[in-house]
């Protein structure tokens, strides 16, 4: 596939559990066209997930950096956590492999961070002040908190405790699919979840992302919190949208310390 590029044209991959979604991705609009998917290889060590990234972005013309989302902590480029992906990944230098694996620029960031940037940007979260809390859901728990408008990085609040269960694997789909819930009963869950995070957060918005918003009709009337709840404008292209607009602003960064 051959994907015409505009000078505001990124690539974005984002990394889940389950599947490696790729598109490009205009950083003035926030639209992403010709989006793309592979199986996470299983395992999903790091060769094997450059890898495929690799078979991903050369599907794209576009030149530049590519921003890329891991489902862990990562801090300067470098993968601390892996919750859903190879234990391998823990101290890799995420940016650096998918560099040489892709032989471009890569600007490597939390898959839940990059949906919070996605939507502060071009969202419902736009020009929102006080504390947002962006929640995915999929595989597992992610979050992404921001405070006026900025990202606070790797917030990991998906590994909070509720009633003794955590998060992360109590309320993800890959959860409810697994153990057949109703969504009644799922939603329940979830409810829970997002009341301790109003209790302890205080946030004024939580926006529900990640591949749950697909089934947004049949759980978002069931969930009761004390502050707005509100599905995610971009829905489940926030993580790729977030993370070429990441990867943009480092470029651009960069670009304007060397001039």
């Amino acid at each position: 596939m051959s994907t015409e590029t505009g000078t505001n044209a990124l690539v974005g991959v984002d990394v889940g559990g389950s599947g490696i979604k790729a598109a490009l991705v205009d950083r003035s609009s926030g639209e992403a066209k010709g989006r793309i998917r592979l199986e996470t290889p299983q395992p999903a060590t790091p060769d094997a997930v450059a890898d495929t990234v690799a078979t991903l972005v050369r599907e794209f013309d576009a030149t530049g950096p590519i921003g890329c989302t891991l489902p862990a902590v990562v801090s300067n480029g470098v993968v601390r956590t892996a919750t859903h992906i190879d234990r391998g990944w823990i101290g890799v230098n995420g940016a650096e492999l998918l560099s040489r694996a892709t032989g471009r620029h890569c600007v490597v960031v939390n898959d839940a961070d990059a949906a919070g940037v996605a939507e502060a940007r071009f969202g419902v979260a736009r020009g929102r002040p006080g504390v947002v809390i962006v929640i995915t859901v999929g595989t597992g728990v992610g979050s992404a908190l921001l405070t006026g408008g900025v990202l606070v990085p790797n917030s990991e609040l998906g590994h909070m405790y509720v009633e003794e269960h955590l998060a992360d694997a109590w309320v993800s789909d890959s959860t409810r699919q697994r153990e057949d819930l109703s969504w009644k009963h799922w939603a329940g869950r979830f409810e829970r979840y997002l009341q301790r995070l109003q209790e302890t957060m205080w946030p004024e918005l939580i926006v529900i992302g990640g591949g749950i918003v697909k089934f947004a009709d049949k759980f978002i009337d069931r969930v009761n919190v004390d502050c707005e709840v509100r599905i995610a404008a971009l829905g489940n292209l926030a993580g790729i949208v977030g993370a070429a607009v990441v990867a943009g602003d480092v470029d651009r960064a960069v670009t304007t310390d060397r001039s």
